[in-house]
């Protein structure tokens, strides 16, 4: 098949189109201006914040794999932050589903957030039947694409696939998780002692997994999968398991949430204390039972293996 993938250079999109020529498709990597793109890929520069309404790109492709977008920044420097992340995120993503269709793309898999759903989980985790509760702009952003693009592809042809994955992880994984690796590779103590949070991730081998299989896979036609690794740590586990990656064992010290809560707070990271100390976990048994799809790799394992690589990188930046 024909497989176009935004957003190709990045940390999702260069492995993902690694797996597709892997199973032997024909990988079109969608690349900025003056971007590499990996190898074996075709090119195909456009910028999609100046999406035009024809993008000659999508000649011949079969399916699109839409990664690229604005991803959430700390100190956003945007006039206007949600309309920055809704420009690119719901507006591009919309104008190149038009171009998609108008080309005769047969499926068009559109990579959400499970943050779509909130940024924490009580008693029950998340699955695709959980309402929309966006609580950032970045997901508010994504929750609109999706809105719109059910709404444009609800009478055509054109299918689509929504997949919604939580934190990301790899040795080079961007963010918070990259700050976390950090972290634990200088051996300080760590304040998680008293953390007895859950967290569902996925690793970046298990969500290309996914992906790919979706871009086949007869019954994920016009579905929606949140999806994951399957394990629930806590980010002491998490923060142990990279700790035996990198050859250190990263103690753990208590301190109470209440100051935890207002010193991330107080600098303008509470993003950082959601994804670290709060809960939010994923029920992905719709994708094992619609597609037959489990996760390739455990989340303790990978975890390992991840930190591994990031003790091996030059430099770590």
């Amino acid at each position: 098949m024909n497989i176009l993938v935004t957003g190709a250079a990045g940390f999702v999109g260069s492995a993902l189109c690694t797996e597709l020529l892997a199973l032997g498709h024909d990988v079109y990597a969608h690349v900025r201006p003056g971007s590499t793109w990996p190898c074996g890929t075709t090119p195909v520069a456009c910028n999609l914040e100046a999406l035009p309404a024809a993008f000659e790109g999508l000649a011949g492709i079969d399916v699109v794999v839409h990664l690229a977008g604005r991803a959430h920044k700390l100190g956003d420097t945007a006039a206007d932050p949600l309309q920055a992340f809704m420009s690119v995120n719901r507006d591009a993503t919309v104008a190149l589903a038009k171009a998609a269709d108008a080309a005769g793309v047969k499926r068009f898999l559109f990579i959400s957030s499970i943050g779509v759903h909130g940024n924490l989980t009580g008693d029950q985790p998340f699955t695709e039947h959980s309402p929309f509760a966006p609580a950032a702009d970045y997901a508010q952003s994504k929750m609109q694409a999706e809105i719109q693009l059910v709404e444009l592809l609800k009478t055509r042809t054109m299918e689509l696939v929504r997949i919604r994955p939580p934190l990301v992880y790899g040795a080079q994984a961007p963010g918070n998780f990259r700050k976390l690796l950090k972290m634990t590779s200088l051996g300080l103590p760590l304040p998680f002692g008293g953390v007895r949070n859950q967290r569902s991730l996925i690793s970046l081998s298990n969500l290309v997994s996914i992906i790919a299989l979706c871009t086949t896979h007869p019954n994920a036609a016009n579905e929606d999968f949140v999806v994951s690794d399957g394990s629930r740590l806590s980010i002491a586990e998490i923060s142990r398991a990279l700790g035996r990656g990198l050859g250190r064992t990263p103690p753990m010290i208590w301190v109470p949430s209440i100051l935890l809560r207002g010193a991330f707070s107080l600098s303008g990271k509470r993003s950082i204390y959601e994804q670290l100390f709060l809960s939010l976990v994923v029920d992905s048994s719709k994708s094992e039972r619609l597609l037959g799809w489990t996760p390739r790799e455990s989340t303790l394992s990978a975890l390992e293996v991840c930190a591994q690589a990031f003790k091996r990188t030059p430099g770590k930046p």
